[in-house]
């Protein structure tokens, strides 16, 4: 079996990427890249990955 690949993204040079979490009835984890209009992601805090479950 193949293993699954993905292809390698082109990263802008000068992107700045910044994480919020926003509170509210729910704790929202938002991830943005704030030189890109309308570039971001939002996760559920509790579904978010924990700093030592990136490393």
């Amino acid at each position: 079996m193949a293993p699954d690949m993905v292809a390698e993204a082109e990263v802008e040079t000068n992107a700045e990427v910044m994480a919020s979490v926003e509170e509210g009835p729910t704790e929202t984890l938002v991830i943005a890249d704030i030189s890109c209009d309308d570039a971001y992601l939002t996760a559920p805090l509790a579904d978010a990955a924990t700093l030592p479950e990136w490393r």
